[in-house]
């Protein structure tokens, strides 16, 4: 019976159990998709991450990205905790490059004084992008609040992605405790809105002061009835912003989330102007949990 190694990973956190857990598979390469999601769903969390070999040898590694359903193009704190798993492996392991359905994301190690790997950070593989406004009623629909809770003063509701899309919204802050997501409510939004394809996935923050904000995201129609922690959701979140304001060129926020859930984390966002577009870059540290082999 085929054995590979995999680890297991608290991700935006410094504190064990907290931040948002990572399966990482090793050795991927004789998997199939149907396999994968297999063992994404047993190990139940947001994400798994299997590692392959890339198709262009300049590049570090090929990644394979599933939530509890389905296959993912992007996601973030995968990125973070892949690297972090890789480079406490290769002592070596300086910076990386990532295949991934969205491009390729470039990463950069983060040691402490004594060389351990503690972390990444990762640039985000495409600009920032905007889709359809969605209606607040709708958003308060979906998390059980009354549409005086979505503020729409800087922006509605608008689905953004730096790779993969989510519906983003400001709450009052007091809102933002009180979310509880409904799914009938969520199936309802995603009919009424097919060019989202299957995918509904609602990130809300609120202002904390400075540049320091709060977070939650909800997806309940992919599995995840809420994730402690989202990259690819806080990355176009900080690009949203920056777009806001024609006067600035790059906007730096710490984001704190799961903290509702118990699994309080930080993730540190840079948006930044470029040729190219908006870009972000997310960073944040991690915590070894578990290693072990998987029997397939």
């Amino acid at each position: 019976m085929p054995m590979l190694p995999f680890h297991t990973t608290d991700v935006f956190t410094d504190i064990r159990f907290g931040g948002n857990p990572l399966a990482v598979v090793l050795n991927g390469e004789s998997l199939d998709s149907a396999t994968m999601q297999a063992i994404a769903a047993e190990f139940n969390l947001s994400e798994t991450t299997f590692v392959l070999p890339p198709a262009n040898p300049a590049n570090t590694a090929r990644i394979r990205i599933f939530n509890r359903t389905a296959e993912m193009a992007f996601a973030g704190h995968p990125m973070v905790g892949t690297a972090f798993i890789l480079a406490r492996l290769q002592p070596d392991l300086a910076e990386a490059a990532f295949e991934i359905p969205a491009g390729l994301v470039r990463v950069r190690i983060d040691r402490d004084a004594a060389g351990q790997a503690i972390g990444a950070m990762i640039a985000a593989p495409q600009p920032l992008s905007i889709g359809t406004t969605i209606a607040p009623d709708v958003i308060a629909a979906v998390l059980g609040l009354a549409p005086g809770d979505v503020v729409t003063a800087a922006h509605p509701p608008i689905v953004a992605s730096t790779g993969n899309p989510y519906v983003i919204a400001e709450l009052t802050s007091e809102a933002l405790a009180r979310c509880s997501p409904d799914l009938g409510a969520f199936k309802a939004a995603l009919a009424a809105h097919p060019e989202q394809g299957s995918r509904f996935s609602v990130h809300v923050y609120c202002r904390d002061g400075g540049d320091t904000l709060r977070a939650r995201m909800f997806a309940p129609l992919a599995g995840t009835w809420e994730d402690p922690a989202t990259g690819s959701a806080n990355a176009p979140l900080a690009c949203l912003l920056l777009s806001l304001n024609a006067d600035a060129d790059r906007l730096s926020l710490r984001i704190h989330q799961g903290v509702e859930m118990g699994r309080p984390s930080l993730l540190r966002v840079e948006a930044s102007r470029t040729p190219e577009g908006i870009v972000a870059t997310l960073r944040g540290t991690c915590i070894p949990v578990m290693h072990g082999e998987l029997c397939v």
